[in-house]
């Protein structure tokens, strides 16, 4: 799509000649586009208090800006195409050609006659105009309904405004400096006449798409409502721990995430007011950082009738979008609707007489993302970004090469953290070998599986087994126990807020194991404003404030228990937590060694010397007598 630097809204607008006049009417309505090059201007008016001045007469014309879109920074050109002058009674109004914008009207006229601009009269041109008018009336007083967007006299508008930039005329510019407390500002000074409001440029930052212009006629006064519509988009990340905290169900801008879990993210926008458009093209934009990965087959794009998801809604079929999931320009994937107004206008059907109808849809597009291994890489600040903008069509001209805007990117943030264990005995001697597993529930049923990694062990979340985060699923037949090195370390990356338990499976050779597993609570605290994350805040205390991790500890030592609570050691930038394991070194069972026993041997001894002499002599006497 091309894209081109100025994007132009106009209208014509008319101020009579009778200054006194209340009465009003509509001229027409037109569309706005972009184009190559800008008129020539005479002067450069700003708005001070909402109001510019152009010192020319005493008509002016209001222009109002949209809902949740201010004028400042707008800059529109301002064609004054013919004088107006209005009979005594207000009965009867007559134009004549302004000389300066003459050749361009005629140019244009005599093309839509089949003749040469040069031979164009004032009275053809007049009569012409006044033949597209649909809804015709007379007098300079009588009102007037407005033409439509898709009407032959917008397009001769397009046609006019078209010619005036290429002749290059002049103009004079209105650039809004500020606006007045309703978000309108004034161009005043005006003689009267019937004029082009022209919008040569967009608002800085932002990309204006522009619709339709109506333009509401009285004698002294015109106004103008400012259809340089564009549609928004918000990015939202849906946070799992505490919801209720957090609200709106956990959508928000910053969240926390284990390694291997699914993370769901949503885009919220609108269907800006699209007649005019034969076709309106609607595009997402996402850059991931490579920590997450995006699953394609989760997209889903739901279209509601009104800003509440209560509404009628419909669901778009896989062939109604597209998905490329390698756009270029640094973007993970784009997400396209090729003309979101046909289906609109099929599933929301409204269109009046006019061929025209409403808009303001609200478009909700979701997906998943995991994230993965590469998170152990960062945790703690500054987070995983997620970006978004969207593109649009901002080109309703009837003959339009399909230009489109975006909108600024929004962003959210991801975060995860991890623990760095440390096993000794009670003398501060590491300790090598010993074995752990980590668990999610206190009884220590359902395992949070680990991988070992180049540095450590990376959490396996169970949403990419085919469970729901901690339960269900199949175990990995990568997934191993955490075994203390021989500096007694381990470290376990990637995980989230909440509650843990670390449970000694093995304690090294010549130790007793833990019989309790260690209860571990991560707590990070967010910033209280949630919904307004800025792009790189996820780096500063802006966003992930602190990190605290405290450790419940229960040991059985001498015949009894002993628990602790300490609060460990944390690094909120690392997003580390250190943790120490202590085996207390085993003592000899006791050894029976006193005085009443050595006693009792050396009796027993005695007793026993005795009876082999007696033996001995005994049998000797016996000998004798057998002798004799």
């Amino acid at each position: 799509m091309k894209n081109r630097n100025m994007r132009f809204l106009y209208a014509m607008a008319m101020a009579a000649t009778i200054a006194t006049s209340t009465f009003s009417g509509t001229v027409g309505t037109v569309t706005a586009f972009a184009a190559e090059t800008q008129a020539q201007t005479d002067t450069v008016y700003p708005t001070p208090k909402g109001t510019a001045n152009l010192g020319k007469g005493n008509a002016s014309i209001t222009i109002h800006g949209n809902e949740g879109q201010s004028l400042v920074g707008k800059k529109f050109n301002v064609y004054k195409i013919f004088d107006a002058e209005n009979s005594k009674g207000g009965e009867s109004i007559n134009y004549t050609l302004n000389s300066a914008y003459a050749d361009a009207v005629k140019t244009v006229v005599g093309k839509k006659l089949n003749k040469a601009g040069a031979s164009v009269t004032e009275y053809e041109v007049i009569d012409y105009i006044q033949s597209l008018n649909k809804n015709q009336v007379e007098g300079a007083q009588a009102n007037q309904k407005l033409e439509g967007s898709y009407s032959a006299y917008r397009y001769f508008v397009e046609d006019l405004r078209n010619e005036l930039v290429k002749s290059k005329v002049a103009a004079d510019m209105v650039k809004v400096s500020a606006t007045t407390a309703d978000n309108s500002c004034v161009i005043g000074g005006l003689a009267y006449g019937y004029y082009v409001v022209d919008e040569v440029s967009e608002v800085e930052g932002t990309h204006s798409a522009a619709s339709m212009c109506i333009v509401n006629t009285a004698n002294p006064e015109a106004g103008v409502n400012i259809k340089s519509d564009y549609p928004s988009v918000i990015k939202k990340i849906q946070e799992d721990d505490n919801k209720n905290k957090v609200g709106n169900s956990g959508w928000n801008d910053v969240a926390d995430y284990e390694i291997g879990q699914t993370i769901p993210y949503k885009y919220e926008s609108n269907m800006p007011n699209a007649n005019g458009y034969d076709t309106y093209y609607y595009a997402w934009h996402d850059k991931m950082d490579s920590a997450l990965t995006f699953n394609k087959d989760s997209v889903s794009i739901k279209i509601y009738a009104d800003s509440s998801e209560s509404s009628k809604s419909y669901t778009l079929k896989a062939n109604e979008f597209v998905v490329n999931t390698n756009p270029g320009n640094g973007e993970t994937f784009t997400v396209a609707v090729n003309d979101i107004k046909k289906i609109i206008d099929r599933e929301f059907d409204n269109v009046d007489a006019l061929k025209e109808n409403t808009y303001g849809q609200k478009i909700v597009l979701t997906y998943n993302a995991t994230l993965n291994d590469n998170a152990a890489a960062d945790t703690g600040r500054p987070g995983f970004e997620n970006d978004v903008r969207l593109e649009f069509s901002n080109d309703a001209d009837h003959d339009h090469d399909g230009s489109t805007g975006f909108t600024p990117w929004d962003t959210v943030v991801c975060f995860t953290y991890k623990l760095d264990v440390l096993k000794t005995n009670n003398h501060d001697l590491k300790l090598e070998g010993a074995k752990f597993r980590l668990y999610s529930d206190a009884e220590c049923q359902n395992e949070v599986y680990v991988k070992k990694a180049s540095n450590g062990y990376n959490v396996i979340n169970r949403d990419s087994l085919g469970g729901t985060d901690h339960t269900g699923g199949t175990a990995p037949s990568n997934a191993v126990e955490m075994v203390s090195d021989a500096n007694g370390n381990f470290v376990i990356y990637g995980l989230d807020g909440g509650t843990y338990y670390l449970k000694e499976t093995e304690a090294p050779t010549g130790y007793r194991k833990l019989l309790d597993p260690i209860v571990l609570n991560v707590k990070p605290t967010f910033t209280d404003d949630r919904n307004n994350y800025v792009k790189g805040d996820g780096a500063t205390d802006k966003t992930l404030k602190k990190l605290d991790v405290s450790a419940h500890v229960k040991e059985f030592l001498n015949g009894s228990y002993k628990e602790a609570d300490t609060d460990l050691t944390t690094d909120v930038d690392a997003g580390s937590a250190n943790l120490t394991v202590i085996n207390t070194v085993g003592k000899k069972l006791p050894v029976t060694g006193s005085s009443v026993m050595v006693i009792m041997l050396a009796a027993g001894t005695a007793l026993a010397g005795f009876s082999v002499a007696k033996y001995r002599k005994d049998k000797k006497d016996e000998e004798k007598k057998q002798g004799e």
